[in-house]
C-alpha cells in the first residue's frame, strides 16, 4: 500500500463525479428503498457501472492522489457489495412474496395442479396467471388442472385464463391449457370404450345365450352373448368373465380372445371395441340378473345362429363363423399373457396367437 504524505491534497477528480457525489451524499437505507422501488436496478449492473471507475483510474503523479483515489473505489466497491448482498436478500424476499400454484412435474414437459383446499375465484385466478408466467419461464407446455366436485367455483376463473376441458370423472373436472408458443401436442380425451362379448360353449355344443330388459334389442326376442362393458383398470378376459357370472350366475374361465370389432360414433361420438371372448363354463346352473336380463339358456350353437336377426347382418354373420371354425378346431384365438409392466409396477396382459407361435 502506498504511504501518505500527511499533505491536504485536492479532491481526486474521481470523488467528483456525479455517480461519485450521489452514492457518497446517500445514506445505505435511502439506496436500499431506491432498489427496493426499481427491481431492475440489479447489483450486477450497479457493480458493472462502478467498475469502470476503477478501470479508468489513472495513477497520479501525486502519491497522496492515489491513495485517496485507490481508498474512495476501495470504500464504494465495499459499499456496493454490501448493496449487492442486501439486493440478494430482497430479490429472495420477493420470489417468497410471489406465491404459486402447487404443482408436479410430466414426462412431456407440462405441469400438473391438483387443487385440493377451497379457494376464492378471484385468489385463484390471481395465482393462476402467475404460475402461468412462471411455467413459461421454465420452458413449460402444457398445464393440466385437476378440479375435485367440491371446488368446481374455480371452473370459470380457468376458462377465463384459456383453460378448456379434457375430460371428466364422477368426482372430479380435468381442464388444459397450452401455454407453448409452438403447436399443441395435447392428447385428445379417451377415444375409445371398451366392450365384451362372451362365447360360452359347453362340452355339448350348446352357447349360453341372454335376452336383455334394455337396450335396442328390448321385446324383439333376440338371444345374444352376455355382453358389457369394461371397468376402469379391469382386464378384457376378466370383464368377459364378469358379466358371465353377472347377468346368468355362471362361473366361467377365459380361454382366448376369438376376435375384436372397432365401430364409430357409438358413445356420445366416441368409438368402440368389442372383443369376443371364448370362455369355458365352470358351473352350469342359470341364475338371471333380473334386473337387466329377461331370459337366458343354453342353446343348441346352430340354432342360436340360424336366428333370423342373425342372418340378416354381416357382422353377426361373421363372428359366428369364427365361433364355428373354432367349435371346429380350424381356428385359434389369442391367449392372454401376464408380462411385466415397463413403465409401472405390476402386470400387463399381452395377447398373442400362442400355436403359431410356437410352431415356428
Amino acid at each position: 500500500m502506498l504511504a501518505s504524505t500527511g499533505k491536504t491534497e485536492a479532491a481526486h477528480p474521481l470523488d467528483q463525479t456525479a455517480a461519485g457525489k450521489m452514492i457518497a451524499s446517500l445514506p445505505r437505507s435511502s439506496i436500499q428503498i431506491v432498489i427496493r422501488n426499481n427491481r431492475t436496478f440489479s447489483p450486477l449492473s450497479c457493480l458493472s457501472r462502478f467498475s469502470y471507475f476503477a478501470t479508468n483510474f489513472n495513477l497520479s503523479r501525486n502519491p497522496s492522489h492515489n491513495y485517496k483515489g485507490i481508498r474512495n473505489v476501495t470504500r464504494w466497491i465495499s459499499a456496493l457489495r454490501n448493496i449487492s448482498n442486501d439486493m440478494g436478500k430482497l430479490e429472495e424476499e420477493g420470489e417468497e412474496q410471489i406465491k404459486l400454484l402447487a404443482a408436479k412435474h410430466d414426462a412431456y414437459d407440462g405441469v400438473i395442479v391438483e387443487m385440493r383446499e377451497p379457494m376464492e375465484s378471484k385468489v385463484f385466478g390471481s395465482l393462476l396467471r402467475s404460475s402461468i408466467s412462471h411455467w413459461r419461464q421454465l420452458g413449460k407446455k402444457g398445464v393440466w388442472i385437476k378440479l375435485p366436485i367440491e371446488l368446481v367455483n374455480l371452473v370459470e376463473a380457468a376458462v377465463k385464463e384459456g383453460f378448456h376441458y379434457h375430460h371428466a370423472e364422477p368426482r372430479y373436472l380435468m381442464l388444459v391449457r397450452w401455454i407453448s408458443g409452438s403447436a399443441s401436442t395435447l392428447p385428445a380425451n379417451a377415444t375409445h370404450r371398451v366392450g365384451v362379448g362372451a362365447f360360452v360353449i359347453n362340452e355339448k355344443k350348446e352357447v349360453l345365450v341372454v335376452q336383455e330388459k334394455s337396450g335396442i334389442l328390448r321385446g324383439m326376442g333376440v338371444w345374444k352373448f352376455p355382453t358389457g362393458i369394461a371397468e376402469e383398470g379391469e382386464d378384457i378376459y376378466l370383464a368377459a368373465v364378469r358379466e358371465v357370472k353377472e347377468e346368468t350366475g355362471i362361473d366361467a374361465r377365459f380361454v382366448e380372445v376369438l376376435t375384436f370389432r372397432q365401430s364409430h360414433k357409438s358413445f356420445f361420438q366416441k368409438s368402440d371395441l368389442y372383443f369376443v371372448c371364448l370362455l369355458e363354463p365352470l358351473s352350469f346352473d342359470i341364475q338371471l340378473q333380473e334386473s337387466e336380463i329377461e331370459a337366458a339358456q343354453w342353446m343348441a350353437f346352430e340354432e342360436y345362429a340360424a336366428q333370423p336377426f342373425v342372418e340378416k347382418h354381416e357382422l353377426l354373420r361373421s363372428i359366428n363363423e369364427i365361433c364355428s371354425a373354432k367349435i371346429g378346431g380350424r381356428y385359434t384365438g389369442f391367449s392372454a399373457v401376464p408380462v411385466q409392466a415397463s413403465f409401472r409396477e405390476g402386470d400387463d396382459s399381452l395377447y398373442l396367437n400362442s400355436l403359431s407361435l410356437n410352431s415356428h
